[in-house]
């Protein structure tokens, strides 16, 4: 990886780390294909199951760098889109870790991952509107869906800033930790959905993701084409024998 995007891997878990401390973490195009690049490499390692995605020096990520916009520097990569990960996402279950702002491309990032951590003193928001700008990198389209329309509609419209803990209030923010905190406790929760089968999260994740557009007639059989593998794989006949047997399950990701 380069240095603007560290990533370090343990007990299952892998921190990609956004390395841009003084400029708040903003994302350049080396950003991107480095996130991009990290994921790429972690999607087929058999002894990483969760990620953790955060940003160094006490900011998660201040959005788009508008100084290497203006220059041409955009920071999408094909396939994944901006920051390399908001329009493809990672197929393993993916958790923000916020300190300090998640502003504009930044909210977005936390908005691509699946489970959300913030500081009591983190800020989100989509300021896209003050600048000319949308909120294109999923923003107005994910808010949306993840919390009730007219407070979806008044962060959007007026590009303020709102404190984590309005949106725990509204169920966008899953925990909200002291100041510092942030990291470790994604951490925590990343290894406990680590321990789990490998097959079994990625089907999990993905029924979730998919259902939002399923029809009541063609949701069971959809479901059924991805969780049917499941239970036919080792994994599954490995989580019973050691359940009998009274023992930590040996997951193969078979």
């Amino acid at each position: 990886m380069s240095d603007e995007v560290l990533v370090e891997v343990n007990d299952g878990v892998a921190v990609i780390t956004i390395n841009r401390p003084k400029a708040r973490n903003a994302i350049n195009g080396k950003v991107a294909r480095g996130v991009a690049a990290a994921l790429d490499e972690l999607e087929e390692r058999k002894d990483v199951a969760a990620y953790v995605l955060t940003g160094a020096g006490g900011t998660f990520c201040s959005g788009m760098d508008l100084k290497s916009f203006v220059t041409g520097d955009f920071p999408v990569v094909e396939g994944r889109g901006f920051g390399g990960v908001v329009e493809t996402p990672p197929k393993k279950p993916l958790i923000a870790a916020v300190e300090g702002y998640a502003l504009a491309g930044g909210c977005e990032l936390a908005l691509a991952c699946d489970i959300i951590i913030a500081s009591e003193e983190a800020k989100f928001g989509l300021p896209e509107p003050k600048r000319g700008l949308v909120a294109g990198a999923g923003g107005v389209m994910r808010l949306p869906r993840r919390i009730p329309y007219h407070i979806a509609m008044e962060i959007a419209l007026t590009g303020d800033h709102f404190p984590a803990s309005r949106l725990y209030e509204v169920g966008l923010v899953n925990h909200i930790t002291p100041v510092g905190e942030t990291l470790a406790k994604a951490v925590e929760l990343a290894k406990r959905i680590a321990a789990n089968a490998p097959m079994a999260l990625a089907a999990t994740k993905r029924v979730i993701v998919e259902s939002a557009d399923w029809s009541l007639d063609e949701m069971f059989k959809k479901q059924g084409e991805i969780i049917n593998p499941v239970f036919g794989s080792k994994d599954a006949m490995e989580g019973a024998v050691a359940f009998a047997e009274k023992r930590a399950p040996q997951w193969k990701g078979e």
